[in-house]
């Protein structure tokens, strides 16, 4: 019986501990809107990086621009089926339908992996000198892909997480899915490798 439980009570621990490991927030403590609070104050840029669930980041980051957390928005992300448009673009028109003016998007079409993703966005960064942005991607990817950002940045720019909270493939309820267990535990041993040097 005690064995049985230790098991339960470690299982828990390790569910919970990924979920809040792999998902960090920093608006979690924030009003729907920015305001004074250092840490919720509005920011120069909303990133959002496609895969996954490209859709639901990119609707989290067109709204947090249109409740006024930041006057641009940038898309990141190479097109999955090279024959049809990059992931950015896909992103770019669904914001353009939800309203957003063309010129507060920028996209980056060419990156294919979170650090791709980081390293050409930097450039962007540097050209529109943005010091502060929002990073929205999936729960999952939050952590990997502000270890990324922040590396690439050097200090230069201030990155915020916020994740999008509920996807097609994550939700607080990952644990009871395959899929759960396959991003989250794929996702922690792609962190490993980004300690090591490995990271993609």
């Amino acid at each position: 019986m005690k064995a049985i439980i230790t098991i339960f009570v470690a299982i828990i621990v390790i569910t919970v501990g990924l979920t809040v490991y792999l998902s960090p927030d920093d608006l979690a403590k924030c009003q729907d809107s920015p305001d004074n609070t250092p840490s919720c104050q509005p920011v120069d840029a909303i990133v959002a990086i496609s895969g996954g669930d490209t859709s639901s980041r990119a609707r989290e980051a067109i709204e947090l621009y249109k409740k006024g957390w930041a006057p641009k928005l940038i898309f990141s992300g190479a097109a999955q089926d090279k024959s049809g448009p990059s992931n950015a673009e896909v992103m770019r028109g669904a914001a353009i339908d939800a309203g957003v003016p063309d010129k507060d998007i920028i996209t980056e079409d060419e990156g294919e992996t979170t650090r791709q993703n980081a390293e050409n966005t930097l450039d962007i960064f540097q050209q529109n000198e943005i010091s502060s942005v929002i990073l929205v991607t999936s729960g999952y990817h939050q952590r990997r892909s502000s270890l990324e950002f922040n590396k690439r940045s050097e200090g230069l720019v201030n990155v915020r997480n916020h994740p999008v909270a509920i996807d097609r493939q994550w939700s607080s309820l990952w644990w009871l899915t395959p899929t759960g267990w396959y991003l989250a535990t794929g996702e922690f041993v792609k962190i490993i490798l980004f300690y090591i040097g490995g990271t993609r």
